[in-house]
């Protein structure tokens, strides 16, 4: 069975490196003002951000959107490097 899923720009990608990115782009800060919950705002922490979104699915699906539309695009250059360099030479 083959779990490859070529169309999820999510696949491979873990909550904890989403957090990490955005937090590396943008800090605390801005995050909680983009999406507006507490454990961005008070006290945060990539730990306590990890557990509220796993356990907050609308929060979570934010998260996950506003990621997709900040680094799709580097996703997408990606799946084309590894298209082209997986094609055989003619």
């Amino acid at each position: 069975m083959n779990n490859q899923q070529p169309n999820n720009p999510l696949h491979g990608v873990t909550l904890e490196m989403i957090l990490t990115r955005l937090l590396e782009k943008y800090g605390w800060e801005k995050m909680g003002r983009k999406i507006k919950i507490k454990c961005f705002v008070s006290e945060p922490s990539i730990q306590s951000s990890l557990v509220f979104l796993r356990k907050t699915p609308w929060a979570r699906k934010k998260v996950e959107d506003w990621y997709i539309r900040n680094f799709v695009k580097d996703w997408k250059e990606v799946q084309e490097e590894k298209s082209l360099n997986s094609e055989p030479p003619l």
